[in-house]
């Protein structure tokens, strides 16, 4: 599933992104400055959440409050190997049933849970961005994952 959107459309474009969503996991890929933590602030703000999501570069991990459940939104770009992931527990971060959503998620590729759904988002002009929703998993289809209510 694929969306160009303005800037300006960003929320709306995750509330339709959150529709299509099979489970609380959701990476993301995009180049620096592309708008991943732009997004993810979207996504927040249609999911309830009154805080503001602001890139956990340097403390890996931020935590946002949603009515009845969290986000944990990571940022492994400074992880240098898989054993610092290890060493701040990120196994219980991915083991709570909360919402998980990873920037630089092929950094810690071997620990991802399995279902998982990955937003690509690309970079078109200032205002402009391309974003891409690909589903992996192991328990739905895609076109059945769309016409569920999964949370």
């Amino acid at each position: 599933m694929e969306f160009e959107y303005q800037l300006n459309e960003i929320d709306s474009i995750a509330t339709k992104v959150l529709e299509h969503l099979v489970s609380k996991t959701v990476l993301f890929n995009g180049e620096m400055g592309a708008g991943k933590t732009t997004f993810i602030n979207a996504l927040l703000k249609a999911l309830g959440s009154d805080d503001v999501a602001s890139s956990p570069t340097f403390s890996i991990v931020n935590e946002y409050e949603l009515t009845n459940d969290k986000v944990f939104h990571f940022d492994f770009y400074r992880i240098e190997d898989i054993e610092e992931a290890y060493n701040f527990g990120v196994e219980d971060y991915f083991n709570s049933n909360n919402w998980l959503f990873i920037e630089w998620p092929e950094r810690v590729e071997e620990l991802l849970p399995d279902d998982n759904q990955t937003i690509s988002i690309t970079n078109i002009n200032n205002e402009k961005r391309s974003l891409k929703l690909t589903i992996k998993t192991k328990h739905l289809t895609e076109n059945k994952a769309m016409t569920e209510t999964k949370f």
